[in-house]
């Protein structure tokens, strides 16, 4: 099937129903649908950097690097461009083929982007895809750094539209989809999903997903994202959301965007090893792979080549435009709240 013919005009009653198929025949729809499209032992393994964390001013209630919350996070300054230079060299030097960098900005000043883009002109020029999230953007700033070389953006949905406004009241919803627009106009590819377990129904996590899958074009990566529960945010203390109901999730998300990479993000600590094997098996095909999500835990390296071993996975490989293949891809990306969404904060 060509990426054309794939549907955006899922109602939310149809991303309802998915939900509600008995478990094994909703793993066994999405499985199908998957290595359709995807080598079903390939993932795609990230880790994180934030060039820029804390004393965002935006009131996410998941996010521990909001300002107005208590949670030990330090705000820092931008790091310079030799810094972060630094850190991508090593990054390639250890397999990795793209790099990332998030700040914790609701929306970057004009001077923030033209220091931003400097950075990732940078860091192009090593050789290495790159990837930024910094927060809302204008059409003018997602150009800016399209010159520079930038090849993708991260600017999650968080949840569905009716439940946003339970969770963040310092913006719309509709900034979010304008500053998508303002990305795909730019030609930039974009890497968008949302977070689970926040106290959302079913019904609300199959309107996040209705909404992601009927963009305009679907997202080259879609992370799924279990709260992380920081002590000092507002939603510290939600009651844990049930792990079939994750492995759910993620079943759902591959259906309704068949070539995107679903991203299995924050919560993997919370998460043994069978719950994520199901989560590979019902479609996720991406990770975060370090012992760190910036603020919160994530399971170690080791751990999780191990857990490779015992599954028959691999991490995928890449073909670079040049024809050389690289069979270890170390894809190095950032968030900025510890949720894994890769969210700039609050962005």
């Amino acid at each position: 099937m060509s990426v054309a013919a794939f549907r955006h005009d899922w109602t939310r009653d149809e991303v309802a129903a998915l939900f509600a198929l008995p478990f094994n025949e909703l793993l066994h729809r999405a499985h199908s649908e998957h290595r359709a499209h995807h080598d079903p032992n390939a993932v795609q393994v990230s880790t994180l950097l934030s060039i820029k964390t804390g004393g965002c001013p935006e009131d996410c209630g998941y996010c521990p690097q909001a300002a107005r919350y208590h949670t030990g996070v330090k705000a820092e300054k931008l790091m310079s461009v030799d810094a972060v230079v630094a850190r991508a060299q090593a990054a390639k030097h250890a397999g990795a083929s793209r790099f990332c960098m998030g700040a914790a900005w609701r929306s970057p000043k004009d001077r923030d982007v033209v220091k931003v883009a400097e950075i990732v002109s940078a860091v192009k020029a090593l050789g290495l895809e790159t990837c930024a999230t910094l927060g809302m953007l204008t059409d003018t700033q997602a150009q800016t750094l399209k010159h520079a070389g930038l090849d993708y953006y991260n600017h999650n949905l968080d949840t569905a539209p009716e439940f946003y406004g339970e969770i963040i009241h310092t913006r719309e919803y509709q900034d979010r989809l304008d500053t998508l627009e303002h990305i795909r106009e730019a030609g930039l590819k974009t890497c968008c999903g949302g977070i689970v377990g926040m106290g959302e129904t079913r019904t609300q996590r199959a309107g996040l997903l209705q909404t992601l899958a009927n963009l305009p074009e679907h997202p080259q990566s879609v992370p799924i994202n279990q709260l992380v529960q920081v002590e000092g945010t507002p939603l510290h203390g939600t009651e844990a959301l049930d792990p079939f109901e994750f492995v759910r999730t993620i079943a759902v998300a591959r259906i309704l965007m068949p070539a995107s990479m679903v991203r299995l993000s924050a919560g993997r600590q919370e998460m043994d090893d069978a719950v994520q094997a199901l989560c590979f098996f019902a479609g996720a095909n991406s990770i975060f792979y370090g012992e760190k999500l910036l603020t919160t835990g994530n399971p170690d390296v080791e751990h999780d080549r191990a857990l490779f071993r015992r599954l028959d996975l691999h991490p995928l490989e890449v073909i670079e435009e040049a024809g050389t293949v690289h069979a270890d891809i170390l894809e190095t990306e950032a968030n900025g709240c510890g949720q894994g969404c890769g969210c700039s904060a609050a962005a």
